[in-house]
């Protein structure tokens, strides 16, 4: 599925569309612009898998990209994949690579004046999640979006900040 080109209104950053999915019950959402296309898993071809997280690398349309499989990351992982198990492969600043959902919800169309910071939220941890940019609510869904871009990056971690869970 081929990623649509955005309107003249969101082009001007007024209205962006998001592409919403599950993990692990709730619902977030991330810039459209951001999905190059969304396949099924098992219409993968994939010829590595090992890891936990990174569940090894697929191919698609001849590019060799890792898998990511956010319900790890995000949760206990499910014991098998289920039919509404979708890839959402992602362009982003730095690669592209796929990132396994529980599944691909809709399309929704949102000014950033409905991205609503998060309550309660310490600077100290907005810093350390700044990949978390807010929630939009449409009708009765809570969506939690995400700069993709920010979520997928390769991080450093201070050892000397970490604290015990």
């Amino acid at each position: 599925m081929q990623a649509p080109k955005f309107d003249t209104v969101a082009a001007h950053g007024e209205v962006r569309q998001y592409l919403s999915f599950r993990l692990g019950g709730l619902e977030y959402a991330l810039d459209y612009s951001n999905v190059q296309e969304l396949r099924p898993l098992k219409a993968l071809e994939r010829f590595a898998a090992d890891g936990e997280i990174v569940q090894g690398v697929a191919v698609s349309r001849g590019v060799i990209m890792p898998i990511v499989d956010m319900r790890i990351a995000f949760g206990p992982r499910p014991p098998e994949h289920d039919p509404g198990t979708d890839v959402i492969i992602l362009k982003l600043s730095s690669c592209v690579m796929g990132m396994v959902t529980d599944g691909i919800t809709d399309i929704v169309s949102l000014a950033r004046s409905q991205i609503k910071p998060f309550p309660n939220l310490s600077a100290e941890a907005a810093r350390d999640a700044d990949y978390l940019l807010g929630l939009a609510e449409t009708g009765e869904r809570r969506l939690i979006v995400l700069d993709i871009d920010r979520l997928m990056a390769i991080r450093r971690v201070n050892l000397g900040s970490r604290h015990a869970a």
